[in-house]
């Protein structure tokens, strides 16, 4: 298991970290690369973003809007599953 520590940077109004290139290469990330971030718990998961080709007339938001409202009808939908 690799293992390193890294202190919290400011850049520019944010917060951000480094990750050693031995990390980077293991998980295939190069720069320019995108990145998908889950909190579990008190750790952050951090995963290399699998690039979806979407069909003809989708825009680029499609999914950020689909979780948007899924998360909003949660409650109604777990329901209709437990009908």
């Amino acid at each position: 298991m690799l293992s390193a520590e890294r202190k919290i940077l400011k850049i520019g109004n944010s917060l951000g970290v480094t990750f050693p290139v031995e990390f980077l290469n293991q998980l295939g990330i190069h720069q320019g690369d995108e990145i998908q971030m889950e909190l579990e718990g008190d750790q952050i998961v951090i995963k290399k973003s699998k690039k979806v080709d979407l069909p003809k007339g989708i825009s680029e938001d499609f999914f950020e809007i689909l979780n948007e409202t899924l998360e909003e009808y949660n409650k109604t939908i777990k329901g209709l599953v437990e009908r």
